[in-house]
């Protein structure tokens, strides 16, 4: 690895089942540092916003999920979503994430009017909409194949792809934790589909619940491969699971050093892939701090609101200040930069003026569905 040779199969199993975290910390720091140097990303997230907040015949059983007319459920209107977003632009925004449930009633031209009517609005805001899952979801309701849907929803100026949904790619693991939602073969396919004509895409999976050594290094090497076809992924983001609030409520969470170790031997396997993500809201400021130092080269950054993972028993503030987070940066001897959503650094003159209403001039508005 050190000279440049590509981890295998093997090496990955053994990396997972080594007791020795600071060494395989020390490796992917080593791999990190010759790629970024001491350069760590950090991106500005305003307040988060929910479009709907409902499960469909195909969603996830997790905690954010709502059955129709169950306590919690809502669903915003377009013109609901589209002024929350302006407050989102108005704060700073250069992105909006939009992912959710799948709307049992809504029909799939609301969501391409959703993108259009964005982009009309707000053309020089950054897209980032809809996870396999739901695209998968939208050609079912539509009547579509997966190549038209995506067709259709890039001709709506849609952005970067986020690449929800895909969990462990392993048949054994999804039938336990999400035999709902699409193969890992099928996720695969329609993530390449995606990737390969279009814009670079994100990629994250949940890990810490059912898995093996060997499934989840299996499930890296697909990964690896299917990045060597496409290049289309931007980057990797390890989540951890949230058991809570969920049918697997009584699986332990993982720990520290589960978090650690993913995200070091992410760095390590996902060779192919230029950044790695620590996301803090799932792994706290301070195992994310020192993720810093174990392969990580992005914090990801404020957050005003987050519900996705809070529901499913995440107990970090939905909070942390843009200074909070240099901070934390800072003293793990990196120095930190705002990118924008393709990872670019970011010259905040050059961006539309807009005076910010708060105080900390986020710059991602989350549009959860």
């Amino acid at each position: 690895m050190l000279a440049g040779e590509r981890l295998s199969f093997d090496d990955g199993v053994a990396l997972y089942r080594t007791p020795d975290l600071l060494a395989v910390g020390w490796l992917a720091n080593f791999i990190r540092e010759k790629r970024h140097g001491n350069i760590h990303l950090l991106q500005r997230q305003p307040a988060h916003q929910s479009h709907q907040r409902l499960r469909g015949p195909l969603q996830a059983s997790g905690a954010f999920g709502r059955d129709p007319g169950a306590p919690g459920a809502y669903t915003f209107t377009l013109e609901e979503m589209y002024e929350r977003a302006e407050q989102g632009v108005r704060e700073g925004a250069t992105e909006f994430h939009i992912v959710g449930g799948l709307h049992p009633d809504l029909p799939f031209d609301f969501f391409l009017e959703l993108i259009r009517g964005l982009k009309q609005r707000h053309p020089h805001v950054h897209l980032k909409a809809f996870t396999m899952v739901e695209v998968h979801y939208f050609a079912r309701i539509a009547k579509l194949t997966v190549d038209e849907t995506l067709q259709k929803n890039e001709g709506s100026r849609r952005g970067l792809l986020p690449r929800g949904g895909a969990e462990i790619f392993h048949p054994r693991v999804r039938r336990i934790i999400c035999d709902h939602k699409v193969s890992g073969r099928m996720w695969l396919s329609m993530a390449k589909k995606g990737a390969s004509p279009g814009p670079a895409v994100q990629r994250h999976d949940a890990y810490g619940h059912v898995e093996t050594a060997e499934e989840r290094v299996d499930h890296l090497v697909k990964l690896r491969e299917a990045q060597d076809e496409t290049h289309g992924f931007v980057a990797f983001i390890p989540l951890a699971f949230h058991p809570d609030n969920t049918p697997l409520a009584h699986i332990p969470k993982p720990t520290g050093y589960d978090d650690l170790r993913n995200i070091a031997i992410s760095r390590l396997l996902l060779n192919n892939f230029d950044h790695i993500k620590a996301y803090w809201v799932m792994l706290t400021p301070s195992i994310a701090q020192i993720a810093l130092r174990f392969g990580a080269n992005d914090m990801d950054g404020t957050v005003v609101e987050e519900k996705i993972y809070h529901d499913a028993g995440a107990k970090t503030a939905e909070f942390t200040s843009r200074s909070d987070l240099e901070r934390l940066i800072r003293a793990a001897g990196r120095i930190p930069v705002e990118r924008d959503t393709l990872y670019r650094p970011i010259d905040r003159a050059k961006l539309p003026h807009r005076r910010p209403r708060h105080p900390f001039g986020p710059c991602r508005a989350f549009l959860n569905m």
